[in-house]
């Protein structure tokens, strides 16, 4: 591979990185307005841990904000970030759940699906970031109830950049303001139509007044 063709390579990475984080942060920004309770509990333990709105959150934070990695999951699980992976392709013939995917043929898995199905999730429709305090599921691929960034050899390479980014973002945003929805909109009445494509965002995008502590 030449240089040139590395360059470019890394800069479609780095692009298509930003793009779903801003639409993620987007989204739980959204839940979090929609929730105020939840908002409170994620106010609570940032003033708990980092104290008063002044201090900068940094990346060694992130480990002691279990609540605000809670929301980024629950935010995860509604709205992953590409709803239909990277197709997968069958080296060989091989039946799953009672289905035989022949050899050659492609397979999309719709993690948007997963993520909302009530087999594997209790409320799959609620905003609940707690039921993520109480399992150990996790968005590194290894748990198939839960699939966001993908998994094994076509997981997403930006996991671990994304994570950090969007808890960061959504902490900075959570514990430096107070947030109110423009007049005549309630958390009720918010939009959160979807707008399906290789990535889901949100139709309407989100307003909101910051209001500094």
């Amino acid at each position: 591979m030449e240089c040139e063709d590395v360059g470019y390579w890394k800069q479609d990475l780095f692009i298509a990185g930003s793009d779903t984080s801003g639409s993620t942060t987007e989204w739980a920004m959204a839940e979090l307005v929609r929730n105020p309770e939840v908002m409170q509990k994620a106010r609570a333990e940032l003033n708990e841990v980092i104290g008063s709105s002044n201090v900068e959150i940094t990346e060694s934070d992130i480990p002691r904000l279990p609540y605000m990695e809670a929301i980024v999951k629950e935010t995860l699980r509604l709205h992953p970030p590409v709803p239909l992976l990277l197709p997968y392709v069958a080296g060989h013939d091989v039946e799953v759940s009672g289905y035989t995917i022949r050899k050659g043929n492609q397979v999309l898995i719709n993690a948007w699906s997963i993520g909302r199905n009530p087999q594997f999730w209790d409320e799959p429709l609620s905003f609940k970031p707690e039921r993520f305090l109480r399992s150990n599921i996790d968005f590194k691929g290894r748990d198939f109830a839960y699939l966001p960034f993908g998994g094994g050899r076509r997981i997403c390479p930006g996991l671990p950049l994304a994570n950090r980014m969007i808890t960061l973002m959504l902490a900075a945003l959570v514990h430096s303001f107070r947030w109110e929805l423009p007049h005549g909109v309630t958390p009720h009445t918010l939009d959160m139509t979807e707008q399906y494509g290789i990535t889901l965002k949100k139709l309407s995008p989100l307003y909101a007044i910051p209001i500094p502590l």
